[in-house]
Formats: C-alpha cells, structure tokens, sequence
C-alpha cells in the first residue's frame, strides 16, 4: 500500500524537473541571450529580436522536443507491453525506416514545390511510417492472431528493406542528399508552432488511447493466456495499441527525422524505478522521454556552439551503448 504515493511522488518529482528542464532550455542558445534579456522581455522592454528568438524561435523547439521525446517513449513503452519484449521500440520495429523512406520520396519527387509546400516532407514521413507498420503487421498476422515473435521478426526485416531503400533513394538522389541526411537524423531548428499543435493534438489522442489500455497491456503483459481467461480481447487489444503507438511515431518522426533508442532506454528505465505498471509506466515515460530530448538537444546546440549536430546522434551515442547492455543481461538470465 505504500508503494503508490511513493509512485505519485515521483511522478510530481519528474514533472516538476521537467518544466525546470524547459526553463533552462528557454535560457541556453547560441545568441547569448539569457535570463536578464528574458525579463525585459516579459515586461515588453526587450525589443521585436528578443521576441523572435524566444518565442518563435527557442520556446516551439524545446515543447517540439519535449512532445518528440514523449511521443517516442509512450510509444516505445507500448510496443514493449503488448509485444512483451524489452527490446521493442519504434526505431527497431520497422516505423522509423518507413518515415525515412516517405521523406526521401518527397525529396525524390519535389513534393516541397507541389501544392503541399513545406508540409510535403512530414505528410509523406507520416504516410511512410504509418505504411510500413500496416505492412509488419500484415506480414506478421497469422489467421486472426499477431504472433508475437513473428512481428518482431517481421518488423527487423521490413526496417532493413526499407533502410536499403532510403539509402538507394540517396544514392540517385544527390542534390538535396546534405538536407535529406540531416533531417533523418533528427533536427529540431526549424520548429514550428504548427508542428507543436499538431503533435500535441496526435500525442494527446495516442497517448490517451493507449493510457485507457494499459490495464489491459498489464494483463496481456503477464502473459496472453491469463489475459483471455480475465475476459481482454488480446488480439484486439493489440490492433488498437500498434495502431496508436504507431500513429503518435509517425507524426513524431515527421516532425523530427528519424530519433532512435528513446522508445528503448526511457521505458526500461521507468520500469526499474517505478515497476511494470503500464498506469505508471506510460506517464513516466512520457516525462522522462520529454526530459531526455530536451537535454540531448540542448547538448546538440549547446556544446558545439555555434555549429549543431543532429540530436540523433545524441540519442543513439546514449541508446546503443545501453541496447547492448540491456541485451546482454537478457543473454545472462537467458531469456
């Protein structure tokens, strides 16, 4: 009985962090414009620049991160429920690959000078991951059941193909390739209040779907079996959670390029804190993915000053150390 408030605790305790993370990001960039400019700001001393810098400029690219760095975890956390399987993240499963491959398609295609303008590559980066899940899961369907096993393995091999086809697209593709690269490997510079609604509105719909599932993916977590026999519709259950861990991943990745490992380290690093509980565990996530992205970008902005380097590599100079860890402790306990 005990355990509960000491969860609640440190959930408020991460929240708390999470606006105090928010707030210094407000206040670190390259212009040297800090918190006395900030002030000045507030009482509408500090001029039109200062105004651009932190609020169109600093203010929607750290809540972009922030909902990025949710999106990817709840996501992440999800998968791993309902797959029952700790190695289980939207980068590993097939839906980043398939973002990629919309993006280079836009890119291929010159859909930026169609009537879509600048929504082209995130329309087509939504349609590519959303694509490629339909197609994992397609493949992994046996009859009317999603073997587990079987859309992990499916998954790995619709990732590779795809990824050998973004980098084909690359190959031919030479004139905008430096741009191209770039995004896939996760820029946050051209964050706008657009993508912040639109995010917010697809995170907010996900999230809360597969918040309202968790205690279903407690059971079907615990094992399948015992889930039929409590009375949850496990195939179900699945559909609906792919679907939406899916679809906050796609509009994730759209805005953001390709971010691997979050949807890994973050969920299994709640779970050791707070436990499996996905009630816990998806809240949790969520601001701890928030928080991670926020300090990844801040050192990617920050610590190279003024040149950026891709937040991608951040999070994958943190996540792939930690994915070996992790599976060499699976290979221990041999599992």
């Amino acid at each position: 009985m005990t355990k509960t408030p000491n969860r609640s605790l440190y959930l408020w305790l991460g929240l708390l962090l999470l606006l105090v993370s928010c707030w210094v990001s407000l206040l670190l960039g390259t212009s040297g414009v800090g918190l006395p400019q900030l002030i000045l700001t507030f009482k509408k001393m500090g001029g039109r620049s200062l105004e651009v810098i932190f609020y169109q400029l600093r203010l929607p690219r750290i809540l972009l991160a922030a909902e990025v760095g949710m999106a990817l975890a709840v996501a992440g956390a999800s998968y791993q429920a309902v797959l029952r399987n700790p190695l289980a993240d939207p980068y590993i499963i097939g839906s980043s690959a398939g973002a990629a491959v919309g993006a280079c398609l836009a890119s291929f295609f010159k859909l930026s000078h169609s009537f879509l303008g600048m929504w082209a590559l995130p329309l087509m980066a939504f349609l590519g991951a959303v694509g490629a899940m339909l197609l994992v899961y397609r493949l992994a369907r046996v009859g009317d059941k999603l073997p587990v096993e079987t859309f992990l393995l499916a998954g790995v091999v619709v990732g590779s193909l795809l990824w050998a086809l973004v980098s084909f697209l690359l190959t031919i593709q030479r004139q905008d390739i430096k741009q191209i690269v770039f995004w896939l490997m996760g820029p946050f510079q051209a964050a706008s209040w657009g993508q912040v609604l639109i995010l917010g509105i697809y995170l907010l719909i996900g999230g809360g779907i597969l918040y309202l599932l968790s205690p279903s993916l407690n059971l079907i977590s615990v094992g399948e079996e015992t889930a039929l026999h409590s009375g949850v519709e496990v195939e179900k259950i699945k559909l609906y959670t792919l679907l939406a861990a899916s679809l906050i991943t796609a509009a994730a990745v759209s805005v953001s390029g390709i971010i691997g490992f979050v949807g890994l380290v973050v969920p299994h690093t709640i779970r050791l804190l707070l436990g499996a509980d996905n009630r816990i565990l998806l809240p949790g996530s969520a601001i701890l993915g928030a928080i991670l992205l926020l300090w990844a970008d801040n050192f990617s902005r920050v610590v190279f000053s003024p040149q950026e380097i891709p937040v991608g590599i951040v999070t994958t100079l943190i996540g792939a150390p930690f994915f070996l860890w992790l599976l060499n402790q699976r290979k221990k306990k041999g599992t």
